[in-house]
């Protein structure tokens, strides 16, 4: 482990290494009858304010609307306001120990405009076996950090970072099918960068945004029994898709994938069930204004037994550490311990605008009063980005799409590496003209570009053969 990776098994009951050097990271660890990990960190730094724009006597002032006031403000957050303070907890309880949880801030990227940093936190909730977890925890910043082309300013950086992420998610699972390990995982992946923020995930590890009262869902879930259109793609490639049988010929649980019977229609790993399970992440990014807003992330343990709206509110007014702890305990309270169940808290808050409340620790009937006390009955619940964000969140960019050539295709020219080559768009191998395949299939001059194992791998997710 480097001594800036923090990096954390949220399915052990004990925390073996702590992280060192320049980290203030503090690890708690909760009393023995409630086997919670929980973890904070406070973060943040500054940059000049701007001054405001001065209008003459003699300039007629027009009044704008409030819908261009608050668009103005989103678009200007991150010069206006130095860059947001991350404070951050995790809490979890484990079953099988299959949940594990990613936390890198400070990465640095030289960029041609200069150094500056962004910050990482992931969940990867593992089936079938560890393997794939693990794998993925430790590789899928490295890979998506390999997609990007040279010579990029901070904002060609994020434009291309939704692309980015596809290609690294499919370079990490196309490695770790290497390994002829049958285990699989799923991947919530969360980059803020000021108030700037993305997400890519793969499974139903949900992350949800609570930005003034207003929640926003940042992924999708890729189960089979919700996602018509994934059942349609799986059918369309040639798996099939059904639920368990009974003697009896009863069918009885979800709808899942066959081969294999596996629920989820995305996930990284997963070699046994098929191609058709595709490791494409659903991609949503979006700007927050400078009020902030907090994170949750958390996996299916904590999903199924708890909706999203009731997930916030039991969590609202607690600090980070201290809310990641109650929304894991009200999961097991609501359903018990079914499966693993792992809580992830980002709040990000404004250095200018009020610090978040800090509450002692509180038995678990006064705990309940207070979430009552501080939690308001109001408060709209957005799927999307609908209209009751209030301006205080702006769509940047969104894609969902399984397909390798619409994920990729917005990359510019060739694919071109540092020494003028070829390279491929996936795992950044060199590769001659004669070598590379389009990913627009018979657009053989249109890139980017694959290498044969790439482009084998793409027609095999999209329910080609090779002859």
């Amino acid at each position: 482990m480097n001594n800036d990776d923090e990096q954390q098994d949220i399915c052990s009951l004990g925390i073996d290494e702590v992280p060192t050097g320049g980290s203030c990271s503090e690890i708690l660890s909760s009393s023995p009858s409630s086997n919670l990990n929980v973890s904070s960190e406070m973060k943040g730094g500054r940059e000049r304010l701007m001054s405001p724009k001065r209008v003459g006597p003699d300039e007629p002032v027009v009044p704008e609307s409030l819908a261009s006031l608050m668009n103005k403000e989103l678009h200007q957050s991150s010069s206006k306001h130095a860059k947001p303070s991350l404070l951050y907890g995790q809490a979890g309880q484990s079953k099988r120990g299959e949940d594990y949880v990613f936390i890198k801030t400070d990465v640095e990227r030289h960029l041609v405009d200069g150094v500056s940093t962004f910050d990482v936190f992931a969940i990867f909730d593992g089936h079938n076996g560890r393997a794939a977890a693990i794998y993925s925890r430790e590789n899928v910043l490295k890979d998506v950090l390999s997609a990007f082309p040279p010579g990029l300013n901070r904002s060609q950086w994020s434009d291309y970072l939704p692309v980015a992420l596809v290609a690294g998610f499919v370079k990490t699972d196309k490695e770790f099918q290497r390994q002829e390990q049958s285990s699989g995982t799923t991947a919530t992946f969360v980059v803020i960068d000021g108030y700037t923020i993305t997400v890519a995930s793969v499974g139903d590890s949900r992350c949800v945004l609570d930005s003034q009262g207003t929640l926003t869902t940042l992924t999708v879930d890729h189960r089979l029994e919700v996602d018509e259109d994934e059942r349609n793609r799986i059918q369309a490639c040639g798996g099939e898709v059904g639920r368990l049988s009974t003697v009896g010929g009863a069918e009885i649980g979800p709808l899942r994938c066959w081969p294999g019977g596996l629920c989820l229609s995305r996930s990284i790993g997963d070699m046994d069930v098929g191609e058709f399970i595709v490791p494409v992440p659903y991609v949503k990014q979006i700007r927050i204004s400078s009020l902030g807003g907090r994170l949750i992330v958390a996996s299916d343990g904590v999903w199924d037994a708890l909706s999203t709206e009731k997930t916030a509110k039991c969590c609202r007014g607690l600090s980070a550490e201290l809310a990641a702890k109650a929304v894991v305990k009200e999961a097991l309270r609501s359903r018990g311990l079914r499966d693993d169940t792992t809580c992830l808290i980002v709040d990000i808050i404004s250095p200018n605008g009020p610090q978040p409340e800090m509450v002692k620790q509180k038995s678990s009937r006064n705990l309940l009063k207070y979430f009552q006390k501080h939690s308001r009955s109001s408060k709209k619940l957005a799927a999307g980005l609908g209209d009751g964000g209030a301006g205080s969140v702006q769509m940047l960019f969104e894609e969902g799409s399984a397909m390798l050539a619409d994920r990729l295709g917005s990359l510019n020219g060739s694919s071109r590496g540092n020494g003028g080559d070829l390279q491929c768009a996936v795992c950044q191998a060199s590769i001659t003209p004669a070598e590379g395949v389009s990913v627009h299939g018979g657009k053989k001059l249109q890139g980017p570009f694959l290498c044969p194992s790439c482009k084998q791998k793409q027609d095999a997710m999209e329910g080609r053969r090779l002859p």
